[in-house]
């Protein structure tokens, strides 16, 4: 390699290698973990009780709920992931609460509690949306972002987390970490 064919390669490779870590930073961050179990120390562990208000000003205590499978999914009308999960649920809410599955929707990070109601009526949601004021309850389960849909068993033990829009296939199998066959 002639000097100057070297001086120009010395001067490249920094800035080339500074990009490729960028983005394969940037890709990192942006991809959720699909799997469900990392990332989340509330795995196998008892669910932080909660008590918060429906939109329809309803309390609703997790705790009332020990017996049942419950699903907690923390959502937002401007998330355009929770849209697509909207329909899932609301199925899923529709089919199982007669097998004693208990569906809850947590808002997060909602400014507008209209907004929440609007969403609420487009998808014809009927499982109880609570508002979660400060973000306690989000902060104690560690969510991140939405949507994130955590699976306890009926001892109240969280047994599988989901990060991102769910699927048909990852709803059954959180599900079936918690003891429902579904669909």
């Amino acid at each position: 390699m002639s000097g100057r064919t070297l001086a120009n390669w010395r001067r490249w490779l920094p800035p080339v290698i500074a990009a490729v870590l960028v983005i394969m930073l940037v890709a990192a961050l942006t991809r959720p973990d699909r799997s469900g179990k990392a990332g989340s120390p509330l795995l196998d562990k008892p669910a932080p009780a909660f008590t918060l208000r429906s939109l329809d000003g309803v309390e609703v205590r997790l705790t009332s709920l020990k017996g049942r499978p419950v699903v907690v999914n923390f959502w937002a009308s401007w998330c355009v992931p929770c849209r697509d999960e909207a329909p899932l649920l609301r199925s899923l809410s529709e089919t199982q609460s007669d097998q004693g599955l208990a569906v809850l929707g947590i808002s997060f990070q909602e400014p507008e509690l209209q907004k929440a109601r609007d969403f609420i009526r487009a998808y014809a949601l009927a499982y109880p949306s609570l508002i979660d004021p400060g973000a306690r309850t989000a902060i104690n389960y560690g969510v991140s972002g939405v949507p994130e849909t955590f699976f306890i068993d009926r001892e109240g033990i969280v047994r599988s987390v989901d990060r991102g829009g769910l699927t048909t296939a990852r709803l059954s199998e959180g599900l079936r970490r918690i003891g429902i066959n579904w669909p």
